[in-house]
């Protein structure tokens, strides 16, 4: 799965240029070129996986409140695009199975981050992996990612044969051990806290690194020349543009 690995992957679609986690961000991603984009996913009340990233519907729905307070029907209800701009009015809040039928037919590969809601860990990556297995095509690059260990190691179990991203916010001290128990395939780690040394030191345990949330393309070609593999922005087709012609390579191969 990872040979197919991109310099660059769609962060929630292409989220500078529509709203973050819906159909339109990643319609808007493929626009750009991308050739896989990165989504969240968490569970309704009615234990179905919808794509959203925060907690609460506040910032980037119509609607207010937990997700997980709300079936799947209400959250499908809620507006998740006029926040974003006015031409984007109406657009609905997706859904897993939604998502990856747009996915499948555009031809992405997907990095899915499992972003539970606090508590629900365990079922979320559960029933996402249980949800996605039998609509994925064969072939298509799948990764999964997550800041939760009790997610990854639910993916371990469930679906080993899919690389897993460790996701890191703050750097625990025991991180390769975790990297090692729970199998990841990678490091995904926040590049603003990120040094030569520190891509050295994630390098040197055989995995390749990705870095997120990078838009500035004099930023993404310093972490290549680090030996970062991937970069999530949320503007692919603008920093492609701006990397073009470099001799940045990123990718798999890095």
């Amino acid at each position: 799965m990872l040979s197919t690995l991109p310099r660059l992957i769609g962060h929630r679609g292409a989220k500078e240029n529509a709203p973050e986690n819906t159909l339109a961000s990643i319609r808007e991603a493929a626009r750009q070129g991308a050739r896989w984009v990165e989504l969240d996913v968490m569970l309704s009340r009615d234990q179905r996986p919808v794509i959203i990233h925060d907690d609460t519907l506040d910032r980037t729905t119509s609607g207010t409140g937990p997700v997980p307070l709300r079936d799947v029907a209400d959250l499908r209800a809620l507006d998740a695009g006029t926040w974003f701009d006015a031409k984007f009015a109406g657009e609905p809040l997706p859904t897993l199975e939604e998502a990856v039928a747009l996915i499948d037919a555009l031809g992405l590969g997907l990095n899915l981050e499992i972003k539970p809601y606090p508590g629900q860990e365990v079922a979320t990556a559960t029933v996402a992996l249980e949800t996605l297995r039998p609509l994925w095509p064969a072939g298509r690059p799948l990764m999964f990612s997550s800041f939760e260990i009790p997610c990854l190691e639910v993916a371990q179990s469930l679906w080993p044969e899919i690389p897993r991203g460790y996701l890191i916010w703050e750097e625990p001290e025991d991180w390769a051990a975790i990297a090692d128990r729970v199998g990841a395939a990678t490091f995904n780690v926040n590049h603003e806290w990120q040094t030569p040394e520190t891509i050295a030191a994630y390098r040197a345990t055989g995995r390749a690194v990705l870095a997120y949330t990078v838009n500035e393309s004099e930023r993404a070609k310093t972490l290549f020349d680090w030996g970062v593999a991937a970069i999530f922005t949320d503007a692919p087709g603008r920093l492609e543009s701006e990397l073009s012609g470099s001799s940045v390579r990123g990718g798999a191969e890095s």
